[in-house]
């Protein structure tokens, strides 16, 4: 065979690969020579030819440019991503400021058309008016606990300025003031979206606006140590830190037995005055057990001032500081700001059968442990129908019933079958004692039911009810106890937080899982 022509050679080759097939031969012929036949090249010299063009330097060079041009256009990729990035933080920020500054211009509108068109005095009215419109003859309300501070009336003026999301507000029912079912604040509402509160979910921090300037200590009763340290505290918040302090009428008669100079020690004459003791005192010191905490409790009817438990008893669960640093202790929580746990309490009602109406009830009685029903001396077992919100729960049958705050979870109720429950937690344990049933296992309810437990006319035997192992008294057939969470719950001072103390509490006074850690010298697994 001759020589490839010139028109022919690889230099002069322009076929691109793909145009090729897939043998290698071309798709098309190369040249038509003059006298009509196609030049009688073959497949593999094609593929031959093919091969050496594409290792030539020139393609080689081609795709380099290709990497360095492929490389470049994703650095300006990323650089683009930045700039939208950037870009779209700085329209988010612009809309919330945006946002701010369109919800005060609606506030600002909406106190300006209501001086304008109502006044101060009547929109008071008018809010309290909305507040009761939903309370019936036997008290149950519904009162309102989301808003969202922006005014709601019914004005085309004041619509046609103001274009915004759709307002509305969510209400619950309670059973009034009579029961202890007040407003709470559980949720939080702005612009038409509902979220959890704060304080449900945070730890509860305590600011003085002014510094503390009366101090209350209790003192756990028949103690030479607690004695000795009530009388040095006395003496030091005094002088040192020139706080008035408060005691009770024995406490007082024994530091002036000791040394006549604690006559500047101030105490209360009658019961009349202890009812207003939350109203003179800053700050409360407990000297003693859980014990000393439940009196301290139990002394205020209404609001409690922030509570200082120092540990001087057998468990001290709930007494997080040692007496032997109260100074330090006491000088950091005056200086502030302190950690504090919300200690709820159940507030309770005993209504007779020979009651009018369920508001007819005695004397409310507060809990801060625990509320105990059970069959005393009887040999019968009790029975004792329970009921949350009016909705049926079960009927007791057995050694009694348990309705426990979350405080009050590490105590008798722990001891009964049921949980541990941090303190904070707002809820009501529902927690059987001995129960004639093995599938009869506890409930925690939430903060917001009232729980009534009734003795049925057909029980064989009364039942017995004590508040905190105090104040027992006798449920006879047709009686009912009446128990909801009290609005005023129990600040108790933490040593570090409240998570913090209340795991401290459970491994260190209850052993919590304290077990004998797994030997390393035993059997190995095998691999």
């Amino acid at each position: 065979m001759s020589s490839l022509s010139p028109s022919l050679s690889p230099c002069n080759f322009a076929m691109s690969p793909s145009e090729l097939t897939s043998n290698g031969s071309s798709s098309g012929t190369f040249v038509h020579p003059e006298n009509g036949f196609k030049d009688p090249l073959s497949s593999l010299d094609s593929e031959k030819v093919m091969m050496e063009f594409l290792q030539q330097s020139s393609v080689k060079g081609i795709d380099d440019h290709l990497f360095e041009f492929s490389e470049a256009l994703r650095t300006v990729a990323k650089a683009l991503r930045r700039v939208a990035e950037g870009k779209a933080s700085a329209q988010a920020e612009a809309a919330e400021w945006k946002r701010k500054y369109e919800l005060e211009r609606t506030r600002n509108l909406s106190k300006e058309f209501r001086e304008l068109s109502f006044g101060d005095h009547h929109d008071t009215e008018s809010d309290r008016t909305n507040n009761e419109k939903f309370c019936g003859k036997h008290g149950i309300c519904s009162q309102h606990i989301l808003r969202d501070g922006e005014i709601d009336f019914d004005s085309k003026v004041f619509h046609n300025k103001i274009m915004r999301k759709a307002s509305f507000r969510l209400s619950w029912g309670c059973n009034g003031e009579k029961n202890g079912q007040h407003k709470h604040d559980i949720v939080s509402f702005e612009r038409g979206n509902i979220t959890t509160a704060e304080r449900s979910s945070k730890q509860i921090s305590l600011r003085w606006e002014s510094p503390p300037q009366k101090v209350l200590i209790l003192t756990k009763p028949n103690s030479i140590s607690v004695q000795v340290l009530c009388a040095e505290m006395v003496r030091w918040l005094k002088h040192q830190k020139n706080i008035d302090v408060l005691v009770e009428p024995r406490v007082r008669n024994e530091l002036l037995l000791d040394d006549s100079s604690y006559s500047f020690v101030q105490t209360w004459e009658n019961d009349e005055e202890i009812l207003h003791l939350h109203t003179k005192v800053d700050l409360v010191v407990t000297l003693g057990g859980d014990g000393t905490v439940l009196w301290a409790a139990s002394i205020f009817k209404g609001p409690v001032p922030p509570l200082v438990p120092f540990s001087l008893g057998s468990l001290g669960f709930m007494t997080p500081f040692q007496s032997e640093h109260y100074q330090e202790y006491l000088d950091a929580i005056i200086k502030g700001p302190i950690s504090i746990t919300l200690r709820h309490r159940l507030q309770c009602h005993v209504i007779r059968d020979a009651a009018k109406d369920e508001l007819e009830t005695e004397e409310p009685i507060l809990a801060l442990n625990e509320v105990t029903i059970d069959r005393g001396i009887s040999s019968y077992l009790t029975n004792l129908e329970c009921y949350c919100d009016n909705s049926f729960v079960t009927c007791v049958q057995g050694d009694g019933l348990i309705l426990s705050t979350t405080s009050g979870s590490t105590a008798y109720s722990l001891a009964a079958g049921g949980s541990m429950v941090h303190p904070q937690v707002p809820g009501i344990l529902f927690t059987p004692i001995c129960p004639h049933s093995l599938s009869f296992r506890p409930l925690i309810l939430p903060e917001n039911v009232t729980v009534r437990v009734q003795v049925p006319f057909n029980s064989r035997g009364h039942a017995w009810v004590s508040f905190d192992g105090k104040d027992r008294k006798q449920l006879a057939a047709g009686d009912a106890l009446v128990c909801s969470m009290a609005p005023w719950p129990v600040p108790t001072a933490c040593q570090v937080n409240s998570t913090h103390d209340f795991l401290r509490s459970i491994h260190e006074d209850l052993h919590w899982n304290l077990r004998k850690t797994q030997s390393f010298d035993g059997p190995k697994e095998l691999s």
